[in-house]
């Protein structure tokens, strides 16, 4: 059981900038020149390969890993989002992602995780699913990362939709969270900044329930939400975006002028340089309404397939199923057993 603690000392959040791959170009020379931490996706790794006109994953390309040299520091994102949104799952088992994360010396590497995003997650049974998917996913990457000696890197990712979704997962990790630690917030990039189940929400409930020491790092974290944390400031140790990139996107389009990497990497400067200035200038906390209780199912159906599907999950964030496996045929047979007992 998780047992919040007071907070350690206000520290500076540091802004990691997310990189869309390691080459030598003018944005990762600029990144270098500015001192900037970052954050790569493990899909700017991967080599592919057309075979009979599909699309196969044929492994990881290292060699970019050379150019991180000069980078305050680098991590790795698992891709997951990447991998749902497109893909369908992951391409690459826990065992290859554990490869690459071996091949550098990543600051941390994400655990691989089921984002909950609407567009991969439409609704709440797939929220609650991809959320035991996290979890039996991260213990199994951190049993084979204890057999590679890399255990100490591995970063679990909360997921959720709702503030209370993610004290749920914080309290299914709970017998790894330890202080000193840092936790990824997954399901960030595409959420407000305020509102019931806003950015600020989270990272405040969060912050209620774990224990001191522990810090947060916010995936895809709008820079707006920099403006409203400095009461919670001393849980979060770091926040990725690349943002920037959409920024010299939507300025190439407007003045009809190729995206090119320099002027990219102009934008990466000056994004960099407003998320500094929302730092300086915090605020505190804003309220808002709590979020009405979810209705419970109240036919023998509906409750029997809540039952079963709660089984399910727990199989799921148990790794005794596997966490990639179909189980929609599952529960409606499950369900049936269920009622009829």
């Amino acid at each position: 059981m998780l047992s919040a603690q007071p907070g350690l000392p206000p520290d500076r959040i540091t802004v990691v900038i997310g990189l869309p791959h390691l080459s030598d170009t003018a944005i990762l020379r600029r990144a270098k020149t500015l001192g900037l931490h970052a954050l790569v996706s493990a899909n700017a790794f991967s080599r592919w390969h057309m075979r009979e006109g599909v699309r196969e994953w044929r492994g990881w390309n290292t060699a970019p890993l050379a150019n991180a040299a000069g980078l305050a520091s680098l991590m790795l994102d698992s891709a997951g989002f990447t991998a749902l949104a497109t893909y369908r799952g992951y391409p690459w088992t826990i065992a290859a992602y554990l490869d690459l994360a071996e091949a550098y010396s990543f600051r941390l590497y994400a655990a691989p995780d089921y984002c909950c995003e609407a567009e991969v997650a439409a609704d709440r049974e797939e929220v609650l699913d991809r959320m035991a998917r996290t979890t039996g996913a991260f213990n199994e990457a951190r049993r084979q990362a204890g057999d590679r000696g890399i255990a100490d890197r591995l970063m679990p990712v909360l997921q959720g939709r709702t503030p209370d979704d993610y004290e749920w997962h914080a309290e299914q990790l709970s017998h790894v969270i330890r202080p000193g630690m840092t936790i990824g917030v997954g399901s960030m990039c595409r959420r407000p900044v305020g509102g019931s189940e806003g950015l600020v929400e989270v990272f405040e409930r969060l912050d209620r329930i774990l224990p001191a020491g522990v810090l947060l790092h916010g995936f895809g974290v709008k820079g707006a939400m920099l403006s409203f944390v400095g009461h919670v400031a001393h849980r979060i140790t770091s926040v990725d975006s690349q943002a920037y990139g959409v920024a010299a996107r939507r300025d190439a389009l407007a003045r009809q002028v190729p995206k090119s990497d320099q002027l990219v990497s102009r934008h990466l400067a000056r994004w960099v340089a407003d998320q500094e200035a929302r730092l300086a200038a915090r605020q505190h906390r804003i309220a808002y309404p709590p979020r009405p209780p979810e209705p419970r199912p109240s036919q023998p159906w509906a409750a029997a397939l809540a039952r079963a599907r709660a089984k399910i999950r727990a199989l799921l964030a148990d790794g005794k199923l596997d966490h990639d496996a179909l189980t929609a045929p599952w529960v409606e047979q499950w369900a049936a057993d269920l009622l009829a007992g």
